[in-house]
């Protein structure tokens, strides 16, 4: 059985892996490394208000996580979960373990049984793949493009 479950302690190693492998397959703005990935998770697991790891639980195998991270908006009224990372492993795509994700955020079901007003997540323009799972299930660009001043890395 396959389903999404909120990560557990015991499943660090695997998200640690599994984000590696994202950040090979599509890189960011900058190096991730196993120890960025473990202080991310050490301070969703202490600080739940912050947001919360999940994972694609396949008969006890991790084989896909995601980062969600929630914020008020005064312009919506209520909360947006923003979906920080999404990753299924190459062997356990296709198989629509992400839309089933999607929807149970949308809905308020599933691993974070939450009512969110938006969900908003972030694509490469080159991940095709990803862009048009996000636009089949009803994502659409923002009207406001987002800037982003980095203040300093942390490490």
């Amino acid at each position: 059985m396959t389903h999404w479950r909120r990560a557990e302690a015991s499943d660090s190693e695997s998200i640690v892996a599994m984000c590696l492998e994202l950040y090979a397959e599509d890189p960011g703005v900058r190096p991730v490394d196993a120890a960025d990935v473990r202080r991310t998770l050490e301070t969703l697991s202490a600080e739940p208000a912050r947001g919360s790891a999940v994972v694609l639980d396949a008969d006890g195998h991790c084989a896909g996580y995601a980062l969600l991270v929630s914020f008020w908006s005064n312009e919506l009224g209520g909360e947006i979960c923003v979906i920080d990372e999404l990753y299924v492993e190459p062997a356990a795509r296709g198989n629509g373990h992400a839309t089933e994700l999607l929807r149970a955020l949308s809905s308020g079901v599933g691993p974070v049984q939450r009512r969110f007003v938006a969900l908003e997540l972030e694509s490469t323009p080159s991940n095709q793949r990803a862009r048009s799972l996000y636009l089949r299930v009803g994502f659409k660009a923002k009207r406001n493009t987002t800037l982003r001043l980095v203040l300093a890395a942390s490490k």
